[in-house]
């Protein structure tokens, strides 16, 4: 990213012909109306927030799951605070990923190596099988494993994977390999759409691009320096846009 609603039907009896078809009616007039609150119920449930990346390469329309609860929250935050707004993306690497969040890169200078800022709290990892890092899924970056063997996520930093297709012996060879498991629909979406398959399962994924994949061809082929940073600075500021 659902629980379902389950609605108890309650049967009523009587001594008397009358007073059981009276009550019969009234229970099938309210079943529309408590029908109509079960799908209002899940509907609430079932919206998801929409976020604004906006770029000087252009626009990006991000969904947030709502499987990930406290990255989704903490993300919804933050851009409400403005905290992503003249950060940014300040390691990109083409057929991988590009990063950003880190709000020391507001005020960088040119050539200084970033990744280090954030807030002073980490978000536990939500990993979840169905959530995997397609072409424009968007991902929390944490420290590595020695020093985080929890892969706790960072407060702020992500990622939007730019990533590559795949062939079904490549996949087969990270499955095996690396002890990932991917279901035909995964398969195929990492063999036609591309991403990065082999951070499945070690990164929190919490969203995807839905509008402006081209902007992240377009932000991973930057030119950039030895840190992988852009030699322009790709500034961002990201918003909440709707919930659908």
């Amino acid at each position: 990213m659902n629980a379902k609603i389950l609605s108890i039907l309650v049967l009523f009896s009587g001594l008397f012909t009358m007073s059981c078809a009276n009550k019969s009616a009234q229970a099938e007039n309210k079943q529309p109306e408590n029908k109509g609150k079960e799908i209002q119920k899940q509907e609430v449930k079932e919206k998801q927030t929409m976020v604004l990346i906006s770029t000087n390469y252009g626009n990006m329309k991000a969904v947030l799951y709502n499987e990930t609860p406290q990255h989704r929250d903490n993300f919804i935050k933050l851009a409400k605070e403005g905290y992503f707004d003249g950060t940014l993306f300040h390691r990109v690497i083409n057929e991988f990923m590009i990063q950003g969040g880190d709000p020391d890169s507001k005020t960088a200078k040119k050539g200084q190596q970033l990744g280090q800022g954030g807030p002073s709290y980490t978000i536990p990892a939500e990993f979840n099988q169905n959530l995997i890092h397609k072409k424009g899924a968007l991902a929390a970056a944490r420290m590595g494993d020695q020093m985080n063997p929890k892969k706790a996520s960072s407060g702020s930093q992500f990622y939007i994977t730019h990533g590559k297709t795949y062939s079904d012996a490549e996949l087969s060879n990270f499955e095996s390999r690396m002890g990932k498991t991917f279901n035909p629909l995964q398969k195929e979406t990492y063999k036609t759409i591309g991403g990065v398959p082999f951070l499945d399962y070690d990164y929190t994924v919490f969203g995807e691009v839905v509008e402006g994949l081209d902007v992240i061809d377009k932000i991973a082929k930057a030119q950039k320096d030895r840190f992988d940073r852009p030699v322009e600075d790709i500034k961002m500021t990201i918003s909440i846009i709707e919930e659908k």
